[in-house]
């Protein structure tokens, strides 16, 4: 077998960067539909041909790299089938519209961005996903700042921007764990390592959002009276709808998985919707209540399409769903996603691309920047945060024990990098999921995800003032792998 040079390993990434690109011309806010797919499935087959006929690869090893891509990112796709199946039933049952209601009338428009960015934080934290955060509470304040005026990119902006802060503080997250174990440092020390490169990034971007809510007023050309008569009329609004989201925030608080948490939302939501909303279930069944119209409105409210006509465009807008089958594009593309970057690894394509990055790095600046580049290189290329930590991790590991820098410099700069710009990417499994949860495309929303942004770029610069700039000496374990993390839980 050869090994692939730095000429040949780029042929894949041009030509899947010119067929996204043309799709983009071509479908614009429709290549989710099929294009990127198209691509993605054409650029894997360019790597096949190459590596099979010039790298005389055996296809069973790019099988092999397929399927342990599908091993890693398939748990997200269960995931990702129960935020359909409870966004669905959360807006039916009226919790979606309750929030919004007592949303609009409680919290300020103008510090309605902050608020937003501080709650998906703190149930981020809670959670330890970002994709529960943003598939629950995000949806319910997405749709609540649209009423209110406010640009749905600012609103995108600010729930992405609160749910990966909290990802990151939280020792429950996947990817956190992920670059901790990968960098070969203590779950904890990296937790409390991130704060110097995190807080800075957060408190800027609540600043922003602070600023651009008192610089913008979004409901003085708005009646909200009749957005609330809408919704009183369609919808029974009661705060006892409130024990839903209560109990999922407890169930996320006993750190129950995720898969079981959101579908035993769904399920609870969509039978108290039976009894809850009459009017709703009306138009979905029609007039009659029994056993069979139950079932009936249960499996189509957590798997199918239900489309209402209400007169009112804004309520037919809000209560129409999809449950789990409008995942199912999404999921399409997350396939395509792992078919082209297992066959990338396999290939060794990445390792020669990323690998040329490490010659020359002389100093701790020019380490976590060649990292932090990797991150986002891997993130355009592999189009997923978990091959987008492991691959440079696994590649600058080696280099950082080298040079004396602590192992929490390596796993915070892949955070700061590979986790965070994940969701920026339209073509990455990230972007792809949050943009259609939160029905705002990738490219309109990336303007404002302020602590997606600011993150690499301060990741860059505390290394280059060299503010606390760790070395192997620093500390006393340097290698310690483990969730045995009480005694560095003050450091």
């Amino acid at each position: 077998m050869r090994k692939p040079g730095l000429i040949i390993s780029f042929i894949p990434v041009v030509l899947l960067m010119a067929l996204i690109a043309l799709g983009s011309i071509s479908f614009g806010t429709d290549i989710t539909g099929g294009a990127s797919q198209a691509a993605l499935l054409l650029s894997s087959l360019a790597v096949i041909g190459i590596s099979m006929f010039y790298l005389k690869l055996p296809w069973s090893s790019l099988e092999a790299g397929i399927t342990d891509n599908l091993v890693k990112t398939g748990p997200a796709i269960f995931i990702l089938l129960m935020i359909g199946a409870l966004t669905s039933t959360w807006m039916l049952s009226g919790v979606v519209p309750t929030l919004i209601f007592y949303g609009m009338k409680l919290i300020s428009p103008k510090i309605f961005l902050l608020v937003i960015f501080l709650l998906t934080a703190v149930v981020s934290v809670l959670s330890g996903s970002s994709w529960t955060t943003i598939g629950t509470i995000g949806v319910a304040m997405m749709s609540a700042g649209s009423m209110l005026g406010i640009s749905e990119g600012w609103l995108a902006g600010a729930i992405i921007s609160g749910a990966y802060f909290g990802d990151k503080r939280s020792p429950m997250s996947d990817t956190t764990n992920l670059a901790s174990s990968t960098a070969g440092v203590s779950l904890y020390r990296h937790v409390n390592y991130l704060m110097y490169t995190n807080m800075p990034a957060f408190i800027i971007a609540g600043v922003t959002f602070t600023a651009v809510g008192f610089t913008f007023d979004p409901a003085s050309d708005l009646d909200l009276s009749a957005q609330f008569a809408s919704l009183s009329s369609a919808f029974n609004i009661s705060p006892w709808l409130m024990l839903i989201p209560c109990l999922t925030i407890f169930m996320i608080y006993k750190k129950i998985p995720p898969f079981i948490t959101l579908f035993a939302s769904a399920l609870i939501s969509g039978i108290i919707a039976f009894w809850a909303q009459p009017g709703i279930i009306a138009m979905v069944c029609g007039q009659e209540r029994g056993i069979m119209e139950f079932f009936r409105f249960l499996y189509q409210s957590l798997a199918a399409e239900v489309t209402l006509h209400t007169g009112d465009a804004m309520i037919d807008t809000l209560a129409s769903t999809s449950g789990m089958s409008g995942m199912l594009d999404t999921i399409w593309l997350i396939l395509c996603v792992i078919v082209f970057g297992g066959v990338m690894e396999a290939s060794g394509m990445i390792e020669s691309i990323t690998s040329r990055l490490v010659s020359g790095l002389k100093n701790a600046v020019q380490l976590v920047s060649a990292t932090v580049f990797s991150g986002i290189f891997c993130n355009l290329v592999l189009s997923d945060q978990y091959m987008s930590i492991i691959v440079p991790g696994k590649m600058f590991a080696e280099t950082y024990r080298k040079r004396g820098y602590a192992p929490e410099l390596l796993s915070r700069s892949l955070e700061d990098s590979a986790t965070v710009t994940s969701v920026l990417v339209p073509w990455n499994t990230c972007g792809v999921v949050q943009s259609t949860v939160l029905g705002v495309a990738t490219l309109t929303y990336l303007p404002y995800c302020i602590f997606n942004l600011l993150s690499p770029l301060i990741s860059i610069i505390v290394a280059a003032i060299g503010w606390k700039i760790r070395r192997t000496d620093d500390n006393k374990q340097p290698n310690n792998n483990n969730n045995n993390t009480k005694s560095n839980e003050n450091q």
